[in-house]
């Protein structure tokens, strides 16, 4: 993912709190013997406080394909991407040139984890995943505890693996049109609101704050 400097994170925190609001992703592995990497779509809970750069807890089922891929090579990358938005052209012309003479973009945060990641097949170390999970989706409670050999749920353990990832590389992106001019990004902001599709009130949130950070 390429990254310019307009684009970066101002710091760890506007990274962390917005991955804090979207746990779900892409959990890539690389494939075996030349094959196409496995891309796994993912529910997960990351936890910053765990480690140098924290730590990802996700499950997936037994048949999953990617298991012999992951054992082989553990080196993976976990990629979230939301609040996307397409900018037409004529909103992004610089200011006194014609509208036709605008380049059109992309408008898009992204966070990449990347780390090495540990297959858990024990079933307390499983079930104490699922617990910390169902703990950050489901915080209100309302699902039966989860305990190896003890039904509901201790029967199905055998069904998934766990997976933790300990996290060494964590790569951000917000591209908000950083590298305009603060005329041409606030006009921008005004024609998103216009418009109001699908995602385009996040991406004008992103926008204003960057605006405001400076």
């Amino acid at each position: 993912m390429l990254i310019h400097p307009w684009d970066a994170a101002c710091d760890d925190a506007e990274w962390q709190e917005w991955l804090a609001a979207h746990d779900f992703g892409q959990l890539a592995v690389n494939g075996l013997d030349g094959e196409p990497p496995f891309v796994q779509p993912t529910h997960f809970v990351y936890d910053p406080a765990s480690g140098a750069h924290g730590e990802v807890l996700l499950h997936l089922a037994r048949p999953n394909p990617l298991w012999g891929a992951l054992e082989a090579a553990p080196q993976v990358t976990l990629s979230v991407v939301d609040d996307h938005a397409f900018i037409p052209g004529p909103w992004h012309a610089a200011p006194g040139a014609p509208p036709e003479h605008g380049t059109p973009t992309s408008f898009y945060a992204a966070v990449q984890l990347t780390g090495v990641a540990r297959v858990l097949d024990d079933p307390q170390a499983k079930a104490d995943l699922l617990r910390r999970q169902i703990s950050h989706f489901q915080p209100d409670g309302g699902t039966a505890p989860i305990a190896p050999g003890q039904e509901p749920f201790g029967r199905m353990l055998a069904g998934i693996r766990g997976v933790r990832i300990d996290v060494t590389r964590v790569r951000a992106k917000f591209k908000y049109g950083g590298n305009k001019p603060e005329e041409v990004r606030r006009r921008v902001t005004g024609l998103l609101a216009d418009r109001a599709a699908p995602g385009d009130a996040a991406a004008r949130a992103h926008q204003l704050r960057r605006l405001s950070a400076g």
